[in-house]
């Protein structure tokens, strides 16, 4: 099997070295280094499970919003297969994975929507009505590539726990060659959007940085708001 490619570069390492406090903040939150050594507490991962399956519903959401708004067939062919992935594969599988921590569908689908969890995905869907399918994709990108990041980082940190870490399947799922490939598509998809509307390096020099920047940056401080969120749960 080939390594998983890495996706930063183009427009999305841009928007990362753009916000690169806030993105820190973000890959290397406590929630994420109590994953790669194995302290996180049981409770705060269940908790973050379950929001999780939450977020995944909206995230369908927005990516089906990115079909609406495409308009060429390419970008309707990959919105439209990210659509089928999430809500006939990946949600299935979030369930199983969340079945061996002791969460069934329907304890999950019974979780109250937590206030940071509910700000986030309504963000990101606004965004979405409110501007074009760069306004949209550029909000949906800290999620999957941020994970991306952190699972190939996490996997390839020889001080990463492996043995007794019950959250490693964890990060093998996201630091995986099927994700990162994904995540390498959306990265693509990203560029060739933004260059369809007339967005070229130097990025910055464009007359839409200030907005889809600031977008970005709003995103992934609502990210780290989603691990703060983990690391709070209900009592």
């Amino acid at each position: 099997m080939s390594a998983p490619r890495d996706p930063r570069g183009g427009l999305f390492g841009a928007l990362t070295a753009a916000c690169g406090a806030d993105w820190r903040a973000y890959v290397g939150h406590p929630f994420v280094r109590g994953l790669a050594d194995g302290s996180l507490p049981e409770r705060c991962f269940r908790h973050y499970l379950a929001q999780d399956y939450l977020f995944l519903l909206h995230y369908s959401r927005a990516w089906s919003l990115a079909v609406v708004k495409s308009d060429r067939l390419d970008d309707l062919r990959q919105s439209a297969a990210l659509v089928d992935l999430l809500l006939n594969h990946e949600i299935a599988l979030h369930v199983d994975f969340c079945g061996g921590w002791g969460l069934d569908e329907t304890a999950l689908a019974a979780t109250p929507e937590a206030p940071a969890n509910r700000l986030y995905t309504r963000y990101v869907m606004d965004r979405g009505l409110a501007g074009d399918l760069l306004d949209l994709l550029v909000a949906l990108a800290p999620c999957g590539l941020g994970y991306a990041e952190i699972g190939r980082r996490l996997l390839a940190d020889p001080a990463t726990k492996r043995e007794g870490n019950p959250y490693l399947p964890w990060i093998e799922l996201y630091g995986g060659a099927e994700f990162q490939e994904g995540a390498a598509a959306m990265a693509a998809q990203l560029d060739r959007v933004a260059g369809r509307r007339g967005l070229t390096p130097p990025w910055d020099g464009s007359a839409r940085w200030p907005s889809i920047s600031d977008t970005f940056a709003t995103a992934v401080r609502l990210e780290v708001g989603f691990w703060d969120m983990g690391l709070a749960p209900p009592a």
